[in-house]
């Protein structure tokens, strides 16, 4: 039927049940039928023509049947009534028959429930017939509470999920029906997913502390369930819970920790009112610590980035969110070019240099050695020479846990890097050098998570280097919180570290997120199963595991999420002898040259027939 159709059905159906609840109205005033009933019926087609204009013009057939809720009882409330009303006023008025007033309060009640049931009887068919023509997916909602009862009256109204069970650590409800739905206590969960085909488990339950959340998730990820959760209510405006906004669990979830709130102090200290720049900022870090910066109202930003997509797409994403009095340049540049970066520090007036350029894929800087080492190293050392020279204040490296004891390029050049700024520390007060030293970010470019992301979506495999490596993690907003925070601490070239946590296995990450997703790993116990999981081995240059010291001693700062290393540095004479050599390798394009050099200064890092 066309949804005229269905509207004049209604109103056909309306025009029958509206005299029929008159005559049963007066019947039961009566008693039974009345000797002078003749007299009563020309009353029963004027009940409907009262009424149904009423209801036309309260609106009452104006709502979809199929996702009518609860507020159409206030319409059929309001409609009958004021029909009610008017009904009296024209037999009073009319003078057809003496109606006793009785029997005008009975059709009233009579002609609520009738006109009300009818809508919850067509909702209900309506929603049968649809779902015998469509297969809903059985989903479970875990959190009974607000937010929880608001998602599965959501639902109810969707035609492609049914909930079927809620799950509450609450022992209070455990065996209380809610919107309809039984609630179970989690220890059920295996069967009741088995039983009931439980596909989904929506995750109610903002208001829980993050410790909890991963638990939660932890439970269910081997239940082999595709895990969502509903957003924190306060980003939802009151009362508004919809589908949309109900989005995937995220590895970020599952492997996150308590988040320590960030010290406003060390957070203000070297950012409010004065003027940033932050080398490769359209980078992961680069762009989390553009976003923290402008949230302490510094006098301006300065994004300097060579790569002219990766700078406008920053600068477009901050000036939507700039907050008034901020300036925001955005300038194009590459941190080996020293004239281009003391030309924008004395043009803006820059006084904090955060350092986040650099070249940090472990393969691609091992098949170019020569551009890694003049990105990161040589351009270190030119950003750090232009900041000596304009007078900046502080000077902060973001370096990385790859460049402790390396087997490969991109960590020996960042910790050639380190050394460098360690050694201008040593002859020059200002800048305030110092170096933040931290693991894998969770979904940064290059990272694991978005590769397997990507290869779920894609149907597998999976593909992993070894059965065994281990990786550091933490999230980029973290990251880039402690850094500036760490910065701040800074006396003069210090190398901070940032607590990473536990490491984490990353055959293991990678059978979570098949599990996150709902799917099995294909392996030799379940051949059936969705997603394979493929080893290609370590690639060149590639470690188990990371560290974060080069001698095993560090010292905890005031932040309890920040130490700081004691290692050796070099002297002046180090770095000049360095300087030389790196610029002759890349001017000779010798790379051997260039080997032997970060073999010599760098603890960890050899190469076959290159003594170290």
């Amino acid at each position: 039927m066309s949804r005229s159709q269905r509207l004049w059905a209604l109103v056909a159906l309306d025009a029958l049940l509206l005299p029929m609840a008159l005559l049963t109205a007066i019947v039961l005033r009566f008693g039974g039928w009345p000797h002078d009933l003749d007299k009563y019926w020309p009353l029963l087609p004027i009940a409907p023509l009262v009424a149904i204009p009423v209801f036309i013009k309260m609106g009452l057939y104006r709502a979809v049947v199929r996702y009518m809720d609860e507020k159409i009882m206030v319409t059929v409330f309001s409609g009958v009534s004021l029909s009610v009303l008017l009904l009296a006023t024209v037999v009073t008025m009319g003078r057809f028959v003496n109606m006793p007033r009785s029997a005008i309060v009975i059709y009233w009640i009579l002609a609520m429930a009738y006109i009300g049931a009818t809508r919850y009887l067509a909702r209900g068919l309506l929603r049968t017939l649809e779902n015998q023509q469509l297969e809903r997916t059985a989903v479970a909602i875990y959190g009974a509470g607000r937010a929880g009862s608001q998602l599965a009256l959501a639902l109810a109204a969707d035609r492609h999920y049914e909930v079927v069970a809620f799950f509450d650590d609450d022992k209070g409800l455990h065996g209380r029906v809610i919107a309809g739905v039984h609630v179970y206590p989690p220890a059920d969960a295996a069967s009741l997913i088995q039983a009931l085909q439980i596909r989904q488990v929506l995750l109610a339950t903002p208001s829980l502390p993050k410790s909890r959340r991963r638990e939660i998730l932890n439970a269910f990820e081997p239940l082999h369930v595709q895990l969502k959760t509903v957003p924190d209510m306060k980003d939802l405006v009151e009362g508004s819970i919809e589908l949309a906004d109900v989005r995937e669990v995220t590895i970020e979830e599952l492997l996150g920790r308590e988040v320590v709130e960030p010290i406003p102090a060390l957070m203000q200290a070297n950012i409010t009112s004065k003027v940033v720049m932050v080398t490769g900022a359209g980078g992961s870090i680069g762009a989390e610590l553009c976003r923290q910066i402008i949230r302490q109202q510094p006098k301006a930003l300065v994004l300097f980035e060579v790569s002219e997509f990766a700078l406008y797409q920053i600068e477009r994403e901050l000036r939507l969110q700039l907050p008034g009095g901020v300036g925001l340049v955005a300038m194009l540049g590459s941190v080996v070019d020293q004239a281009r970066l003391e030309s924008v520090c004395r043009t803006h007036g820059v006084q904090t240099i955060y350092h986040a350029a650099a070249y940090k894929h472990v393969p691609i800087v091992e098949d170019n050695p020569l551009e890694g080492a003049r990105n990161n190293i040589l351009g270190t050392f030119h950003a750090a020479q232009a900041a000596i020279a304009c007078g900046v204040e502080t000077f902060v490296l973001i370096s990385t846990d790859k460049a402790v004891r390396p087997p490969n390029v991109m960590g020996a050049t960042k910790r050639m890097a380190e050394l460098v700024l360690q050694s201008l520390a040593t002859r020059h007060s200002q800048p305030v050098f110092s170096m933040v030293r931290f693991g894998n970010v969770l979904g940064s470019s290059g990272s694991v998570v978005p590769l397997f992301r990507e290869q779920i979506r894609q149907g597998g495999p999976l593909t992993l280097t070894h059965r065994d490596i281990t990786r550091y993690f933490m999230t980029i907003p973290e990251a880039a919180q402690l850094v500036i925070q760490a910065g701040a601490m800074a006396k003069g070239g210090e190398v901070f570290l940032l607590d990473m946590g536990e490491p984490v296995r990353i055959y293991d990450l990678a059978v979570k997120m098949i599990h996150l997703s709902g799917l099995e790993v294909r392996d030799e116990r379940h051949p059936e199963g969705d997603i394979a999981i493929q080893l290609t081995g370590l690639r060149p240059g590639e470690k188990l595991y990371e560290e974060l010291l080069v001698d095993d001693n560090a010292v905890q700062t005031s932040h309890p999420r920040v130490m700081m290393a004691n290692e050796a540095c070099w002297t002046e004479a180090d770095l000049q002898a360095a300087l030389t050599v790196l610029h002759e390798s890349i001017a000779s394009a010798q790379p051997t040259q260039l080997l032997a050099l970060l073999s010599q200064h760098v603890a960890g890092f050899s190469r076959p027939g290159i003594p170290g």
